[in-house]
């Protein structure tokens, strides 16, 4: 079926922008109609942050043709944007934690009464967006920062209803949701779609993409390499060549012919751990040389076992022992210097100093090594993180940038890293790919598998079953904060440990108007 002008709400025709010796697009075609949600794929550095801030408004093409609605259209600034009728919502939910819920919707654009902001007006508009979500049971009242993730995304997906808008950018997401809330995301999507919205969803997730999509376009080295794919029939196998160039065969590396032996005294021993309102009576083994996986639903319990052994949450009950040797509840330091590492799920948060060079969030583990009389040999610092980063393939290579410039999965590089440089024994991982494309992730795989096959020891922690699956050698299933079920992956597949995960603990009806989970400990 041809497409008539009215369908095609944004094209864009051979797009450029060009930053200090970065060519960030290059030529980039995509074309969005009304009501379908068109999903942006391609690896870290493929161009799609670029394109966003093209679209709403943050950076100026070079060259190319955009078209808004059939007419030419020059979005000069983010102000232009929005009113032209696009509204994006970040990764990193751009929201006010000390405002409301209305006046975060309203935010720059409030309802005025007379010179001052009519405030009974903005609840009730923000009341009647909510129900048009199919959420009024969240206060439009309600302070936003005691919200939990899913009901912050909400706010935002009002917020852009709020200005009326006909194309809808989404960044990610599903990264911070539960299974049931990406479930009631993708249920607002169809809604706004209902309504001739058009959405652009930009995901790593493969099995989203096929879920939620009409249409896909790809990116690669800031080109457009594939466009108007069908997502629902589109195999993985042609998704994953058009973004990496390799098929995904090679994803998860190889596991070794003989499994790591278990006959032996373990690196880990975990026995009766609990901590009180997160999970309870949590016995687990790790031996050198072997990848553990864990998983469950977000909220059973399952990062909090990782933190509670590294010593960032304190036991209520329970023992942890590195090699016989018990280990110190509630202590970080003791576990770090007993050889236990963690990369924790936000790594920009928790885990890096994003305006610190390369080389210094390497060595930070390790920093009092390079110190002396006060000063830091920042030399030997430069050439001890080299050694590491050279062995984790990063790129760029220069240890000397600033961390933040790289993309998520060289910062992740770097959180490991970190680590190998302070000869760590036990390797805790939280989340290791999250918002890491798939080239990015095989690399990652392939250092987790290297690592264990020198005789590290991995517990790791993932949402994504294929993941947990694909890289342990052994999985625990956690549900309600319980382990449920413990196994050689080779003995498990994805619809049984969704199963495990899923019965009796669908989460229905969960209270988003509820307040936000407690922070993890430093």
């Amino acid at each position: 079926m041809t497409d008539t002008p009215e369908d095609i709400v944004l094209r864009l025709t051979d797009v450029v922008k060009t930053f200090p010796g970065v060519r960030a697009l290059d030529g980039v075609q995509l074309e969005v109609r009304a009501g379908e949600v068109h999903c942006l794929l391609g690896q870290n550095g493929a161009g799609k942050s670029t394109l966003i801030k093209v679209l709403s408004g943050a950076h100026t093409p070079d060259s190319g043709e955009i078209l808004w609605q059939g007419q030419p259209a020059d979005f000069s600034s983010p102000q232009a944007a929005m009113k032209a009728g696009i509204a994006t919502i970040y990764q990193e939910l751009d929201l006010v934690d000390g405002l409301s819920v209305a006046e975060n919707m309203y935010l720059g654009h409030e309802p005025n009464n007379g010179g001052f902001v009519a405030r009974r007006t903005m609840r009730r508009g923000a009341a009647e967006i909510l129900q048009r979500l199919g959420h009024p049971e969240i206060p439009a009242g309600r302070e936003v920062g005691k919200l939990p993730a899913a009901a912050k995304q909400i706010v935002s997906m009002g917020r852009a209803l709020s200005r009326e808008a006909r194309l809808l950018i989404m960044d990610e997401p599903s990264a911070v949701l539960a299974h049931d809330e990406v479930q009631n995301l993708f249920r607002m999507v169809r809604g706004l779609t209902a309504q001739g919205i058009a959405v652009i969803y930009i995901s790593h997730r493969l099995e989203e993409i096929r879920e939620i999509g009409d249409r896909v376009t790809v990116l690669k080295d800031g080109r457009t390499t594939a466009a108007n794919l069908d997502a629902k029939t589109t195999p993985n196998r042609e998704l994953v060549s058009r973004m990496t160039g390799r098929t995904i065969e090679y994803v998860f590396p190889e596991r070794p012919a003989a499994a790591p032996a278990q006959d032996g005294a373990p690196l880990l021993r975990v026995e009766g751990l609990s901590l009180a309102g997160r999970f309870s009576d949590v016995s687990l083994n790790v031996h050198s040389g072997e990848i553990v996986g864990i998983t469950g639903l977000v909220g059973s319990g399952r990062s909090e076992v990782l933190e509670t052994i590294y010593g960032a949450r304190t036991a209520t009950t329970g023992r942890v022992e590195l090699d016989g040797k018990p280990l110190r509840r509630g202590s970080v330091n003791a576990a770090v210097r007993a050889g236990i590492g963690m990369a924790p799920e936000e790594r920009k948060s928790q885990a890096l100093l994003l305006a610190e060079p390369i080389y210094r969030n390497v060595t930070l583990a390790g920093f009092a090594r390079f110190a002396k009389v006060g000063f830091t040999d920042a030399g030997r610092e430069r050439v001890e993180a080299e050694k590491i980063t050279q062995g984790l393939d990063l790129r760029p290579s220069d240890v000397r940038r600033p961390v933040r410039t790289l993309s998520g999965g060289n910062q992740q590089k770097v959180v490991v890293g970190r680590w190998l440089l302070g000869g760590t024994r036990l390797l805790l991982l939280d989340e290791p790919t999250r918002g890491v494309d798939v080239g990015a992730r095989a690399e990652l795989y392939q250092v987790i598998r290297r690592l264990a096959d020198e005789g590290v020891g991995v517990l790791l922690v993932s949402s994504e079953v294929p993941e947990v699956l694909g890289l342990s050698d052994r999985v625990l299933v956690m549900r309600e904060g319980r382990v449920v079920r413990e196994a050689p992956a080779a003995e498990l597949d994805e619809d049984t440990v969704l199963d495990l995960v899923m019965a009796g603990s669908l989460l229905d009806g969960a209270d988003l108007a509820g307040t936000a989970p407690e922070g993890t400990a430093a």
